[in-house]
């Protein structure tokens, strides 16, 4: 049973009667590969999505949230596990409570104990946020769509790469867009709102 709190922007899970409802927060990928510039893969100016990940993780722990993490680890010369590089950006570290699992390819489900997770744990319910916008949380959502999850993505707390002539915001938008299409988008702030909102329309009624 999670304990009432007086902060009135707290959100109690226990407001959810169907246990299945209540989503996962699917940190995807706060690794030190993503900002450790000038590495390839280092994401240009990722403060701003790192703050709302934070943002978005003290929320989720206040309340009870399920939380997960997940790694991208690979036999190469990027996120390899020998090096610091595949390691969590600090101060965005699994906790003792938090489910963390690790993967090769880029959609989260390419974990074949995390889509276990999702499939019979977690109530097909997910929120996703972190990096990269146009490869890991793109093909995250695509993956839950056709699995019939519900996935909500926060899209200010996420970055993109460019590519070729785009320009890397210019890329994430287009990536928001296209995520869109599978998923329900909102800021970070809106999120931490709306699920405020149900928690006092479901405690009121």
């Amino acid at each position: 049973m999670i304990a009432r709190r007086s902060d009135e922007n707290v959100v109690r899970l226990r407001a959810y009667v169907d246990p299945s409802r209540v989503p996962s927060l699917v940190m995807i990928d706060l690794q030190q590969e993503y900002v450790s510039a000038p590495r390839l893969f280092a994401v240009p100016n990722a403060e701003q999505a790192l703050e709302n990940c934070l943002l978005a993780l003290t929320h989720a722990r206040a309340i009870g949230m399920p939380i997960a993490f997940t790694r991208l680890v690979r036999q190469a010369p990027f996120f390899n596990r020998a090096t610091r590089f595949s390691h969590w950006i600090d101060g965005l570290n699994p906790s003792p409570s938090d489910m963390v699992f690790e993967r090769e390819r880029p959609s989260c489900y390419a974990s074949e104990r995390f889509a276990e997770m999702m499939e019979l744990a977690g109530g097909g319910s997910l929120v996703i946020a972190g990096f990269a916008g146009e490869t890991a949380c793109l093909a995250t959502a695509i993956d839950a769509y056709h699995r019939g999850h519900r996935v909500t993505f926060l899209s200010d707390a996420s970055a993109s790469h460019g590519l070729d002539d785009i320009e890397a915001p210019e890329m994430h938008r287009s990536v928001t867009a296209l995520i869109g299409l599978y998923a329900n988008v909102v800021t970070t702030k809106n999120w931490i709102a709306e699920l405020t909102a149900v928690d006092a329309m479901r405690e009121g009624g």
